[in-house]
């Protein structure tokens, strides 16, 4: 005798309340060592729900005073939430002070400018990456003797900046000659980003202050989930006042290259 079992299941519609949170002014200041090339971006922080936009924050007042004495004012370039002080280039040694007021809430923030360390060059090297075989880019510096300095890395191909956090500092290098292997994980499936010959392939290399080391430590280990963290956060922040982001008074060096 056959016997026809029938099995039958339900669903249960989950409906997941999101809340809303207080939005919160977001900024990322950079003094650099390089004419033209520091700027305060100030935003505003989105519910999950809400169109993929930047909620830039205009007619924010800004401003950065260099060792108590020079202040710079920072005015809104032609992209809104932008602000540049063309005339502001940061020098090793020095401290700087932000100060941005906007709809009647202020925020402040202090770093002064690392030492700068020399990128000596860069080359591409094949690795092994699980199964595969990708091109890497090697950066080659010396770091000075004392423990404290803290690097990051900007690495854009063919004129597309990876967003992957690159940092490391000395804690296990100190006074050592470092070669700096930039790997880098993307997330398409087709490996389209990989770097290839032919490529063109630049390398900014910040030194930046143990505060802001620690901001994209955070970053990279909290708020986008790596590190196998429970439950994510916001980063660590220098910034005082209850804004989120950071800022970073850092030397910059640029080199490139053209892939083999």
């Amino acid at each position: 005798m056959a016997v026809l079992l029938v099995l039958a299941s339900c669903e249960k519609v989950i409906d997941v309340d999101l809340n809303s949170a207080d939005k919160k002014y977001v900024i990322e200041a950079i003094v650099n060592d390089k004419t033209g090339t520091s700027f305060v971006k100030v935003s505003r922080t989105r519910n999950f729900d809400d169109d993929n936009y930047v909620d830039v924050v205009s007619g924010a007042t800004v401003s950065v005073r260099e060792d108590g004495l020079t202040t710079y004012t920072f005015t809104e370039s032609g992209a809104p939430g932008v602000y540049e002080a063309p005339g502001l280039k940061g020098k090793s040694g020095s401290r700087y002070n932000l100060t941005v007021t906007v709809n009647g809430q202020t925020f402040t923030a202090e770093s002064t400018m690392p030492q700068k360390v020399n990128l000596d060059t860069i080359y591409i090297s094949d690795e092994l990456i699980f199964t595969s075989t990708r091109k890497i880019v090697n950066a080659v510096f010396d770091d000075p003797p004392g423990l404290g300095n803290s690097y990051r890395f900007i690495q854009t191909v063919n004129g597309l900046q990876e967003t992957q956090t690159l940092i490391r500092n000395d804690d296990y290098s100190d006074g050592r000659k470092i070669v700096n292997k930039l790997f880098y994980f993307s997330s398409d499936d087709e490996n389209k980003r990989n770097i290839k010959s032919g490529d063109q392939v630049m390398i900014d290399m910040l030194c930046i202050e143990p505060a802001v080391y620690k901001y994209w430590f955070s970053l990279d280990r909290s708020a986008i989930g790596n590190g196998q963290q429970a439950t994510p956060s916001n980063p660590v922040t220098n910034l005082k006042g209850g804004a989120l982001g950071y800022f970073s008074a850092q030397t910059l060096e640029t080199k490139s290259l053209v892939v083999p």
